[in-house]
């Protein structure tokens, strides 16, 4: 049964300083002072800091999920004619003033509610037991080191509150403010029970996804800013140490070890479309509905690791829980297309076709992997009544991914579904945009085994994750490891951030200009833009623009990014 979290804590929102004219206590309103005052309270403070995930989902366009798939090399913006805000980070440029301030406040919005937490936290001692207690602080902790990883590899350098006092604050040291992930994510580890990952609550942050994410912040972190270690901060601003790689690979080593985390048997069971309602008439997973054996559902999934937990009873703007806003921009666009010409693959926004060259790439390189097929689909190949420039599509390369997307089922009476989750679970207004019910998995355990491959440059991981799909062993190179986690990893969201790491951004941004695409059904070939994909990203080193309004804001403490300051920053169009 598919669990939801409840995503809103009305008090936690609801604090209010407890000093009024008349300075008199408050009975009637939770305060800095009197909340929480239960386990109740407590639980409800910590989901409130949870609850900015789904935010995230909502502002899906300026989080940092949406803005590393279109800007990496394998995809690109798209959408329609006028759709400029999903084009611009496609080649990395800006439109508008205030293009990402959705994410930004709502980063800000989790890393303020993770500090009044914690302080909170350390007075709630006599409401919850210990362990309870150890548990929910390392949630929260795991939660700020999160929400500002995102952060600084969104935008590098930004101001850094370390309590939920109200400041202006200027950009803090890059360094500092790794030293706060580290801190944040090292205690979530220390604090962390040692369950099984299958004992914990469907959505709740566990001690595997710390040392998971632990991982990744120190392969970003010590290859993009080449250093050998991770600093370690002391939770205050102050660093006081490091993380070593040693540590990191002991972290990784009990994570693959002891979390219960293991891979789907079958590749294609991570993705929606293997759902049994729609499996039964997609001739792609047909064996799967067949054997019994369909999508590895969200919350039964063992190599779910972290995810943002999403619901088939969302609603626009209400408490009652939150779709995946992400498949919603990424399907394809209608009139035309999204409907039984494209099955199982519905409507969306039209945002995020692949580059050719990574079909081309994959071909050329893995010419019997399986992943290929289950991770995209090929228009000429699959769809021959596919609409060319339905609505206005443009930078439509006519290759789409299968991750991500809205899907579509039949119900038993031959009746298409915008969403399976009007059948699976019961959605009746079967809302073409509100209906999408898969998390978004941001660490699964394919990347663990990888990072683990990397960290130690062994081929145990990477063979591990290529077993599953039927291919051979291969030994360990730097070069094997980087395609092993392109192709496995395609559309998940981490391509951004391996090419930055990697230091090789640069040519594979080049390989974009020169592909085939179509606008409005006219082809064409992407090209450069402003400045063009090598020099812009020179002039910013991958980082976005802060939003003109926070800087506005900030009465000249907060300083723009490079790259960002003149008109050549900014997209016109096609």
């Amino acid at each position: 049964m598919k669990r939801y979290l409840l995503m809103l804590a009305a008090g936690f929102m609801a604090l209010t300083s407890c000093e009024d004219f008349l300075d008199t206590e408050s009975y009637t309103k939770q305060t800095s002072d009197n909340f929480p005052a239960s386990e109740q309270d407590v639980d409800n403070m910590v989901t409130g800091v949870y609850s900015v995930l789904n935010s995230l989902s909502t502002d899906y366009s300026s989080s940092y999920f949406f803005v590393a798939e279109v800007a990496s090399d394998d995809r690109f913006g798209g959408g329609g004619a006028n759709d400029k805000h999903f084009q611009a980070p496609g080649h990395l440029l800006n439109f508008g003033t205030d293009m990402l301030r959705p994410a930004w406040i709502d980063y800000y919005k989790g890393i303020y509610r993770a500090n009044m937490a914690i302080e909170n936290l350390a007075r709630s001692s006599e409401l919850v037991s210990e362990s309870a207690l150890s548990n929910y602080e390392g949630q929260v902790h795991f939660l700020r080191a999160f929400y500002t990883n995102d952060m600084a590899e969104m935008w590098g350098s930004i101001p850094l509150p370390f309590s939920s006092e109200a400041q202006n604050l200027p950009k803090t040291d890059i360094d500092v403010i790794y030293g706060q992930i580290a801190y944040d994510l090292k205690s979530a580890i220390e604090l962390l029970p040692s369950s099984k990952y299958s004992e914990t609550v469907s959505g709740r942050i566990t001690k595997w996804a710390a040392e998971a994410l632990m991982a990744r912040v120190f392969l970003f972190y010590t290859g993009f800013y080449q250093k050998s270690d991770l600093p370690l901060g002391d939770g205050t601003g102050n660093n006081v140490g490091s993380v070593t790689k040693d540590e990191v690979i002991a972290w990784i080593d009990d994570c693959v070890a002891n979390s219960g985390h293991s891979l789907v048997n079958d590749y294609r069971r991570l993705w929606a479309y293997s759902n049994p309602y729609t499996a039964k008439d997609y001739d792609f997973v047909s064996d799967l509905a067949a054997s019994g054996e369909t999508w590895a559902v969200d919350g039964e999934n063992p190599e779910h690791v972290f995810v943002i937990k999403c619901s088939s009873m969302s609603d626009w703007g209400t408490v009652t829980g939150y779709g995946n806003q992400w498949d919603l921009a990424f399907g394809l666009r209608d009139p035309g297309n999204g409907t039984e010409n494209t099955f199982p693959f519905g409507r969306g926004w039209g945002v995020g076709s692949v580059s050719p060259d990574l079909w081309n790439d994959w071909k050329e390189n893995e010419p019997l992997d399986p992943r290929r097929e289950a991770s995209m689909f090929s228009v000429a190949e699959d769809y021959p009544d596919y609409v060319q420039g339905a609505d206005r599509q443009m930078e439509d390369s006519q290759f789409w991914p299968k991750k991500y997307m809205p899907i579509q089922a039949y119900d038993e009476n031959g009746v298409r579904k915008n969403t399976f989750a009007s059948l699976m679970f019961g959605r009746s207004d079967d809302a073409y945009d509100l209906g999408h019910v898969d998390d978004l998995c941001l660490i699964r355990y394919a990347d663990v085994l990888l990072m683990q491959s990397e960290l130690k440059e062994s081929a145990e991981g990477i063979n591990a994750v290529r077993a599953r799909v039927g291919l051979p062993p291969i030994s360990y190179s730097q070069e094997a490891l980087r395609q092993e986690r392109r192709f496995e990893l395609a559309f998940e969201g981490r391509r951004w951030a391996d090419i930055r790491r990697w230091h090789i951004a640069e040519e594979c941004l080049r390989s974009q200009v020169g592909q085939p695409i179509y606008n409005e059904g006219r082809p064409s070939t992407m090209k450069d833009f402003g400045t063009g994909y090598v020099a812009r990203y020179q002039a910013t080193n991958g980082f976005f623009k802060i939003p003109e309004s926070e800087v506005s804001l900030s009465s000249g403490m907060l300083t723009q990014n490079a790259g960002w300051e003149g008109t050549d920053s900014e997209y016109i169009g096609w």
